[in-house]
């Protein structure tokens, strides 16, 4: 299965995916609703916003086979500078502290440099989801360390393994190698460095059809490794599990393991990872201002149960009474010690 381009073909493709989610034709997993009834935890409702997602854009340097943006170099959804500003107006306006900035490669939107300047101004914390490689990439994102650090930005990367062999065989030929040039480069200007207040977090996901291992234990090895064999250093690892949802959910279905990876992401549910989801303090917002309840949701397209449905007319409380939209798909932030964008939830 091949993902789809074109707004008619995408709302197609996203129908098709929720069906065979909801196992139509297949198998039946219980609806995750059902699960957080039998908890005692429905309806999920959500607490007051601490955190605003922003997804500038689907462009990016690399194609993942696991991306569930399914961004790329031919994606052109990308944020435009009133969005932006809509965003800035709704971070002050809600007194919103914590900006979260993801992509695609948020990077290559022409107007990322100039948000993460103004953002600063009105927020006590912006992270970035870095993909690495975008840094060695062009001669203009070479000096993305610097700015990074004189915006106080804490750099969220993703690096599947600690070797070639199996970053590689997930994220691309020779994305393990660049990686590890922009890592040391992170690293020269402070990122990472014991006392730098300059924090540098890895995140992990697994290349296969399966939960990850203890987010400490690969922590540990990670941190071993990587001193090790080429000098780094960073703060966290972050364990996030693979959720059926765009290129994974293709490559489940491609394999014949959709049946089997649900079933084991149902039956790990955990009602204390469900208590604790990210998607009750965070708003996500799309590249077009439209608002979610999280990232995946986003990419479903399913909008936040809500009437304001634009960041332009955020109001935190009035948006605060809604109840969350789920979906087959949330069994991956619940499953085992859980899931969310900064790791384990348990």
């Amino acid at each position: 299965m091949k993902s789809l381009k074109g707004r008619e073909h995408v709302l197609a493709e996203i129908s098709h995916q929720q069906a065979l989610l909801e196992g139509k034709g297949m198998f039946t997993v219980l609806p995750f609703d059902e699960k957080l009834r039998l908890a005692g935890l429905y309806p999920l409702l959500p607490t007051a916003p601490e955190i605003l997602q922003v997804n500038v854009g689907k462009i990016c340097n690399q194609t993942c086979r696991h991306c569930h943006v399914d961004a790329g170099p031919d994606r052109r959804e990308m944020m435009d500078q009133e969005t932006f500003q809509f965003c800035l107006d709704a971070l002050e306006k809600n007194k919103i502290k914590t900006l979260d900035i993801t992509g695609g490669a948020p990077e290559m939107n022409p107007h990322f440099r100039w948000f993460v300047t103004e953002a600063s101004k009105v927020v006590t914390k912006i992270m970035v989801r870095c993909n690495l490689t975008i840094i060695v990439s062009n001669p203009k994102y070479y000096d993305l360390p610097e700015f990074f650090r004189e915006n106080a930005v804490e750099v969220i990367s993703s690096l599947p393994y600690f070797n070639a062999k199996r970053t590689d065989s997930q994220r691309g030929k020779g994305v393990f190698e660049r990686s590890i040039q922009a890592l040391q480069m992170l690293n020269k200007v402070g990122y990472g460095m014991e006392n730098s207040g300059l924090v540098l977090n890895l995140v992990y996901n697994p290349a296969g059809a399966f939960l990850p291992s203890g987010e400490e234990s690969l922590e540990t090895e990670f941190k071993k490794q990587l001193l090790q064999e080429h000098s780094i250093h960073f703060n966290e690892l972050f364990s996030i599990t693979n959720l059926p949802v765009s290129r994974f959910l293709e490559y489940l279905i491609e394999t014949g393991k959709l049946e089997i990876y649900m079933n084991e992401l149902a039956n790990a549910f955990n009602p204390l990872a469900a208590k604790n989801l990210m998607c009750k303090n965070t708003i996500s917002v799309g590249w077009d201002g439209k608002l979610f309840d999280c990232d995946f949701n986003q990419m479903l397209e399913m909008d936040a149960e809500n009437s304001i449905n634009h960041i332009r007319d955020l109001d935190s409380f009035k948006f605060s009474f809604r109840k969350i939209k789920t979906g087959q798909h949330c069994y991956g932030c619940t499953a085992g010690a859980g899931s969310g964008c900064s790791g384990s939830l348990v």
